[in-house]
């Protein structure tokens, strides 16, 4: 399974260090953040696909999120 690290604040853009240590402020987890700082380019792009889809349909968002978080937990995933 390819695996990628997620990157340091110095090694993200400057607009993805400030969401990643916002998001690590607010005591959360940045690392979906820093995985994508190899690719900042297609980070617009990702989230447009994925806020609709997690945010709406039948399943409540919190349950959605808590089957993701299985789901990398099972995959040996940090995200």
């Amino acid at each position: 399974m390819s695996r990628l690290n997620p990157l340091a604040n110095e090694q993200l853009t400057d607009d993805l260090r400030e969401q990643a240590q916002a998001t690590d402020a607010r005591g959360a987890d940045s690392t979906v953040l820093r995985v994508m700082g190899h690719r900042p380019d297609m980070l617009e792009a990702y989230f447009k696909f994925y806020y609709p889809l997690h945010n709406s349909g039948v399943v409540d968002p919190a349950l959605k999120e808590m089957v993701r978080l299985r789901i990398a937990e099972l995959n040996q995933c940090l995200t």
